[in-house]
């Protein structure tokens, strides 16, 4: 249902046992795809969503939701903003940023506004739904234990994964996260260098001769370094069609 505003609230029996969502985001789209993919999680649901930070502001007045999915661009202030509101109201709410916003001062923003985690667009729907689930297991942790040690803190700060160095890349990155293979890596690179249009992970797998979740794998990581560029077609809702190139700037 929608209040006079226009702004969604969904009337959703929940119990203690369900993290309640919301989201602030002005893309229609996006919204549909953030709530068709959590509430397929275990233990979340979608409560609310507004589409610019003073409907969020308003929502948040007379309700606490546990999570925000929350975007950098939003039509009336930037979500660096809306975080800080929260911060300033003391609201215990958690903050996942999801955008486009990929300059390192924001993203210093949200880690100093306390943002659980931050996701870059376009996002690959296996990386939201870890992120999730990690979310959701981390705060069971807490709440199962008054008091924790420090092995507990230290599995709960632990990075998402460990870097290893590369000697022979020096001009691109000086780390490749664990998974990428350099030689793999060399080659996917090569394929999408010489093909001349928007490839699909499909036509790729083929055509380099790999599986298909290798593939995009090494394309996701490549979009992370700005060799790569997704044009995405959101011709079915939930279904959006990601299609990859060689970066120009590469």
């Amino acid at each position: 249902m929608y209040n006079s505003d226009g702004v969604m609230m969904m009337a959703v029996a929940l119990t203690d046992n369900y993290i309640k969502v919301m989201i602030v985001e002005d893309d229609n789209i996006a919204v549909k795809i953030y709530e068709q993919f959590t509430n397929k999680i275990d233990g979340f649901k979608i409560v609310a969503s507004a589409s610019d930070g003073n409907q969020a502001l308003e929502l948040l007045e007379v309700f606490t939701p546990d999570l925000l999915l929350l975007d950098v661009f939003l039509p009336d202030m930037r979500g660096i903003e809306l975080l800080w509101k929260i911060r300033q109201s003391q609201l215990q709410i958690d903050v996942i940023l999801i955008t486009a916003a990929n300059d390192s001062e924001t993203v210093s923003e949200a880690i100093r506004g306390g943002a659980f985690s931050y996701m870059i667009k376009p996002i690959m729907i296996d990386k939201f739904t870890s992120t999730l689930e990690r979310y959701k297991n981390i705060r069971t942790q807490l709440s199962d234990q008054q008091i924790v040690d420090q092995h507990v803190v230290d599995q709960l700060f632990r990075p998402v994964g460990p870097m290893t160095p590369i000697a022979n890349n020096p001009s691109k990155e000086n780390y490749l996260p664990k998974g990428i293979d350099k030689l793999t890596l060399k080659l996917v690179r090569e394929k999408i260098m010489s093909i001349q249009v928007a490839v699909g992970v499909e036509e790729l797998s083929e055509i380099a001769g790999m599986s298909y979740s290798t593939v995009r794998r090494y394309l996701e990581y490549m979009v992370s370094i700005e060799e790569v560029i997704i044009d995405i077609n959101y011709g079915v809702v939930g279904r959006p069609e990601r299609k990859y190139r060689w970066s120009n700037k590469s």
